[in-house]
């Protein structure tokens, strides 16, 4: 394993955005940090799993989420990424099949495993007459909708780069349309729900993957911190706008008892968001760039890369499994973020890591001894 990874890391091309990488990184790791000490996790009285957040009780903590609020970041560098594959997959003279079937494998490739252990424990605990799965919300299967999502938008690649290409920016105005016009038809006049508010969503997660598509083609970088700066000050205000002047909350995340939520379905601030938050990553980017240019930080970002996708997929089966653990051992979820849920947050970073390490380490075990029996020749 060590070997391996010191040769991905030797191998690393002098043309590669190293910030990309840490970003993709960061973003799904916030996601998971998140979900983990950041929620007020509890059984409701349907025997659902809730996952409220703290947001309202603390002041300002709508702010909070301007920067943690990081799935725009991860569609961000998802457009970077996949522009740079099919425009590698163009350069070999092939097309939509090659890319399309390289980008879905390495997406499902965690996936699998995960929906196989959850579909076999659901089958056994309905046999010994148990509630199923599903009945304890969707909070368990969040992983699912995020990779559902980034799929589509994965599928459109071979047609957003093109007229990326042939379009550039009017792209991009043109997503914004229809993300402003579902959301004005979805909380105007409450039309057309729920294809208004799909439609919207997918329409910004695009937005945002489109993005990324002029960090990789180098339009972003060109202006220099002059650019960043301009980026950063379109979206900022954009967002102060929206949420000032909109129907819109000034969280972009969802909180219990606000009329909207600007994730689901997906609104116009997220969009603005992506912008905002593109432009503070191209503002740090040649700080952040050079420090990735020693190897110590480098080989983490590629360590911690190669975990990414594993660690978000099995995160919340990590927390279920500790919550189980947690209330075996007599203690009791907190339904309000009084001083003592704060000074217990190190428990539940600390609780489930452990559960999720030890999870990987069995799957990395188990995959190892089938590559093994593969490399075995047949007898007979």
């Amino acid at each position: 394993m060590t070997a391996h990874l010191d040769a991905l890391v030797a191998a690393t091309p002098t043309t590669r955005d190293r910030v990309v990488d840490l970003l993709r990184v960061l973003s799904l790791g916030v996601v998971v940090l998140w979900h983990w000490s950041l929620s007020l996790t509890q059984w409701n009285a349907a025997g659902a799993l809730t996952m409220p957040n703290p947001i309202p009780d603390v002041p300002g903590g709508w702010a909070m989420t301007w920067v943690l609020q990081v799935m725009p970041v991860f569609f961000l560098v998802g457009g970077y990424a996949n522009l740079a594959g099919w425009q590698a997959v163009t350069r070999d003279g092939a097309g939509a099949r090659r890319f399309l079937a390289a980008r879905m494998r390495r997406l499902l490739a965690p996936v699998l495993p995960w929906l196989a252990c959850w579909v076999v424990f659901d089958v056994v605990v309905q046999a010994a007459g148990g509630r199923s799965v599903l009945a304890w919300g969707m909070a368990v299967l969040a992983p699912l909708w995020f990779l559902g999502v980034y799929a589509a938008v994965v599928a459109a690649v071979p047609l957003t780069a093109r007229l990326h290409a042939a379009w550039g920016w009017r792209v991009l105005a043109a997503l914004a349309v229809v993300v402003l016009a579902a959301d004005a038809v979805r909380l105007g006049p409450g039309w057309g729900a729920p294809v208004t508010g799909l439609l919207g969503s997918l329409a910004v997660f695009l937005f945002a993957h489109q993005l990324g598509y002029f960090w990789r083609d180098g339009t972003l970088l060109r202006g220099g911190r002059r650019t960043a700066a301009a980026v950063t000050a379109v979206g900022l205000a954009a967002l102060v706008l929206l949420t000032t002047l909109g129907p819109y909350s000034r969280s972009m995340v969802s909180v219990a008892g606000e009329a909207t939520s600007n994730m689901f379905p997906t609104t116009a601030p997220i969009a603005a968001l992506a912008v905002f938050q593109l432009g503070l990553a191209l503002l740090a980017r040649p700080w952040l760039a050079a420090r990735l240019q020693r190897p110590r930080a480098w080989r983490a970002v590629v360590a911690a890369n190669g975990l990414a996708m594993p660690v978000f997929v099995w995160h919340m089966t990590a927390l279920v499994a500790f919550l189980w653990l947690y209330e075996r051992a007599g203690f009791t979820l907190a339904t309000e973020p009084t001083g003592g849920w704060w000074l217990t947050r190190p428990v539940w970073v600390v609780g489930p890591g452990l559960v999720l390490a030890a999870m990987l380490a069995v799957l990395s075990r188990c995959r190892r001894r089938r590559r093994g029996s593969e490399g075995q020749p047949r007898r007979g």
